[in-house]
């Protein structure tokens, strides 16, 4: 006999179909004989003229069926897959059934449940994408406020040495002013002293008219005497020194005076430029404090930005870490109560991340019409 066996029966043939059967890998629907092999007892049997025995035995047959093969090897292969072959049954092909249909319906469910989580991913890569360009954006905020603050250091420090130069200028201006002060003065007094010989000179010269009148009135005209030996020329001559003594005093007098219009002049101008630069110098010291008090903030600004994108990164590979995890959970086949924990952990923490990111864009939204509001009460207050 020919023998096949398909699924959980043994079927058999006459000899000669075993050709047929290698040359067209088909098999004939009309065997000589069925037998069933589900719940059978298949076992090796010792028989005198069969040395490779297979006995098949159930319950329900009427005796036992006796099979030989042709050699040792073919017996064990021929023993593994009828033993094989009767654990099929009608139940156990229920269970089956059952158990694959529950199967099919876990693996739908996980495939549902996987392409959510897909979902998920795919919409929390996009966010993290966006999140990371923020970053980027950020950062090339912080190199803007970086230049803004080293500018900000440059002109301070151009502002320090033009107020330097301003005082040194105001030092200068100040001893120049002293300067033209005590020349003030000392013109001052000489221009008192040069009055004062004017007037002793013109008291002598007054008294040096009335003893030339009292002369010409008491003495006759002179006859030999010369001009030269003559009292009356003489008192001329000094009163023409004395006259010509007075017009240079009055010269030196004038002269004193103009220098002392210059000096005047010259320390109401030196005052004009010291009042200029002490107003520049206030700018100066205003703006320097302006712009000490913006650098001031810009570094609590730029402080404050770099603690935002340093939790900004923390959250980032937060994130990151509890994506990769759920990848891995989602790609991994086994599935245990402990991965399903710590898969929903790391849902849980995504969302939160999320959850805060949409709060903080909610903010950034809003933040026009928080800084109007506030304005408004300031200006109420």
């Amino acid at each position: 006999r020919f023998f096949i066996i398909k699924e959980s029966f043994l079927l058999y043939y006459a000899e000669s179909e075993k050709k047929s059967f290698e040359s067209n890998k088909y098999f004939n629907i009309h065997p000589k004989g069925v037998i069933p092999l589900g719940g059978c007892i298949v076992e090796p049997k010792e028989e005198p003229n069969m040395p490779y025995a297979i006995k098949i035995s159930h319950e329900d047959f009427h005796g036992n069926i006796v099979l030989a093969a042709e050699s040792e090897f073919e017996q064990a292969q021929w023993l593994e897959m009828l033993q094989e072959s009767g654990k099929v049954t009608w139940k156990n092909a229920q269970l089956g059934e059952a158990m694959i249909e529950s199967l099919e319906a876990q693996g739908l469910q996980l495939a549902k449940e996987k392409q959510e989580y897909l979902d998920n991913c795919m919409e929390e890569t996009e966010e993290l994408c966006l999140q990371r360009e923020q970053k980027e954006e950020l950062e090339r905020l912080n190199q803007v406020l970086e230049a803004e603050k080293h500018r900000f250091e440059e002109v301070v420090r151009e502002l320090r040495l033009e107020q330097e130069q301003i005082r040194r200028e105001l030092e200068l201006t100040a001893r120049s002013l002293k300067g033209v002060e005590e020349e003030k003065k000392e013109l001052r007094s000489l221009t008192q002293s040069l009055q004062k010989t004017l007037e002793e000179l013109s008291l002598e010269k007054q008294q040096m008219l009335e003893m030339l009148e009292e002369n010409e009135s008491q003495l006759p005209p002179p006859t030999s005497p010369s001009k030269e030996q003559s009292p009356i020329w003489g008192l001329h001559c000094s009163l023409r020194q004395i006259e010509e003594k007075m017009q240079q005093l009055l010269e030196e007098k004038l002269l004193a005076e103009k220098r002392m219009k210059e000096n005047e002049e010259r320390s109401r101008a030196l005052e004009e430029e010291r009042e200029f630069y002490s107003s520049q110098s206030q700018a100066l010291q205003n703006s320097l404090s302006e712009l000490t008090a913006e650098k001031q903030q810009t570094e609590r600004d730029l402080k404050a930005e770099v603690k935002v994108r340093m939790d900004l990164e923390k959250r980032l590979r937060e994130a990151e870490e509890a994506l990769q995890s759920l990848e891995q959970g989602l790609n991994s086949l086994d599935c245990n109560k402990e991965k399903e924990e710590r898969m929903k952990a790391d849902v849980s923490n995504l969302r939160k991340f999320f959850e805060e990111c949409i709060r903080n864009a909610e903010l950034e939204a809003k933040m026009p019409v928080i800084m109007k509001n506030s304005v408004y009460l300031q200006k109420a207050a």
